[in-house]
């Protein structure tokens, strides 16, 4: 179809074109290690081993999904998110700045899980203060209760006196019945109180206040199981995210809710950051699908006048009363947070929960410096090994290595061309599987000249020549092509990261010095005998 030289001639000018074209349009898209960027490793949060490696897999396959949905939405350009075995994934997010390195990483880790839940009176946790208490007691000690709030000068006597203080008079230790119990013969002189005395009337129905420097011992004295497993049935307790002032000291909030969430995030439909129209304060409204939509109404219906807390991964972000029912959408206020904050806040929801906790065990910043010097020692190797190659194909193969330079030009824009075309990012074993391919055409192209050259010595002519030459040489080239072809298509399935850059690069090489080799040489060897006799010489 393409056999006369006109027709070549047109196939590869058209060929040409199309590679600049891409080239002017796409651009070559760098990769981490010649722009810069992050490159985190995540796997699966299970420090007890309790998870079984398919519950493992389970969650890293739909963790990828979420994360690459999070990721494309945050706006890095070409960003890299991909498992590796059944336990981690690797995040690559190329050119992103020094700034921007600590949001990434908590939108990437953040799990987002979204709950709403009906707050409950105080009371319903007032009656298992006292047995709350002596679980602590029992679990840590008198003596490594002495212990907390120690600092650099000594024990706080804040906490110390709070501990080993009188208990308040609505704190008094009763037990379930309501039956207030007489402390154990031990603890006579101390009257321990270690959690209760803790916590102070709050400011708002449902929630304790606890002073901001206590907040680190109520939440180990919360994390026992002992503690767990003595609270009432259906409640659990929140922590507000953000800290109150009262007067001259600052507080946390700690809320008593149902356990259980009458409608969670897996119902959003939409999530969007906005300004509070009255108070220019970020918010982020959210809109559920039907069936949350239907629940949540249904719900806000029941409970006008009681608090509806927001939990977002374990931490209530807002509380408010219920005025009226609520629809299908609502929102969320997100206080003295910016709208950054809302944003990245309103594009985790949309791109729904982690399914478990994940953990960055390797996390490598390359600098646009160290980026631009590869990039600049890349192009010192590839310009010296072109040179080389073009001096000895010069000076060895005479004008027939100057056909063979001209065809390698023509496979150097093939070449980038194609990256450009399918998008490829060029990373720095990119490069290296780039000069690795200039050498394979090279070398077919001394098959195809070596082939000539014996032809010429048993006498052919040298149309003739030509022809066995390149019609011998085939086999040796199709070999040598579709065997690396094979290696590095492996290496592009199995690989991660910079293999499968260099897999990538290499492979679409193959395919360029392939159709240089054998179409683009010939052509010009037909130009080139086009002007000579069967029997005049050539230069070889």
């Amino acid at each position: 179809m393409f056999t006369s030289l006109r027709a070549r001639i047109i196939v590869i000018l058209a060929m040409i074109g199309v590679s600049i074209g891409y080239l002017v349009s796409n651009g070559i898209k760098l990769g981490l290690d010649l722009q810069g960027g992050m490159h985190l490793v995540l796997e699966v949060y299970d420090p007890d081993g309790t998870m079984t490696a398919e519950a493992r897999a389970d969650a890293i396959d739909r963790s990828e999904r979420i994360l690459r949905t999070r990721i494309d939405q945050f706006g890095v350009e070409e960003p890299s998110v991909q498992k590796v075995g059944g336990d981690r994934i690797i995040v690559e997010l190329p050119g992103i700045g020094p700034n921007d390195e600590s949001r990434a990483k908590d939108l990437i880790q953040q799990s987002a899980f979204l709950e709403f839940k009906l707050v409950l009176p105080v009371t319903e946790l007032q009656s298992v203060l006292g047995r709350i208490d002596r679980q602590i007691v029992a679990a840590l000690g008198v003596e490594e209760l002495r212990l907390l709030g120690r600092d650099e000068e000594g024990p706080s006597q804040d906490i110390q006196n709070l501990i080993f203080g009188g208990q308040r008079a609505d704190s008094a230790q009763t037990d379930s019945t309501g039956v207030e119990e007489e402390p154990e013969e031990e603890d006579r002189s101390l009257n321990l109180s270690p959690f209760t005395s803790l916590l102070l009337s709050g400011d708002v129905e449902g929630a304790y206040l606890v002073a901001t420097e206590d907040v680190e011992v109520a939440q180990r004295f919360l994390a026992l199981s002992e503690v767990q497993r003595a609270l009432p049935r259906n409640v659990s307790l929140h922590w507000e995210a953000d800290p109150i002032g009262l007067g001259q000291r600052t507080y946390r909030r700690l809320y008593v809710t149902e356990e259980d969430a009458f409608v969670t995030g897996e119902m959003l439909e939409d999530a969007t950051a906005q300004r509070d129209p009255q108070f220019n304060q970020p918010q982020v409204s959210f809109q559920f699908n039907r069936a949350g939509g239907r629940r949540f109404s249904n719900f806000t219906t029941a409970h006008i006048g009681d608090y509806i807390a927001i939990v977002l991964d374990g931490e209530i972000v807002s509380a408010p009363v219920v005025q009226d029912r609520i629809g299908a959408s609502g929102v969320i206020n997100m206080g003295n947070a910016d709208m950054l904050e809302a944003a990245d806040l309103a594009l985790v929801l949309r791109a729904g929960a982690l399914p478990a906790r994940l953990e960055i065990i390797e996390e490598r910043t390359v600098g646009p410096s160290l980026g631009q010097d590869s990039i600049d020692r890349g192009r010192i190797a590839g310009l010296i090994g072109m040179v080389l190659v073009i001096l000895i194909m010069t000076l060895y193969y005479r004008v027939a290595g100057i056909l063979a330079v001209m065809a390698l030009g023509v496979y150097l824009m093939l070449v980038l061309g194609g990256l450009s075309a399918f998008g490829a990012t060029l990373t720095l074993p990119g490069m290296a599987g780039l000069i690795l391919s200039v050498g394979m055409a090279v070398d077919a192209n001394v098959l195809i000249f070596e082939r000539i050259r014996e032809e010429l010595i048993l006498g052919r002519a040298t149309r003739t020549a030509v022809e066995e030459g390149f019609s011998h040489a085939l086999s040796a080239i199709v070999d040598a092509n579709i065997t690396t072809l094979i290696t590095a298509l492996i290496l592009f399935q199995f690989g991660t990261g910079p293999v499968k850059g260099f897999a990538v690069t290499l492979s679409i090489g193959i395919v360029a010095s392939f159709f240089s080799a054998l179409y683009v040489t010939r052509t010009l060897f037909l130009i080139y005998l086009s002007g000579k006799k069967a029997s005049d010489p050539i230069s070889i």
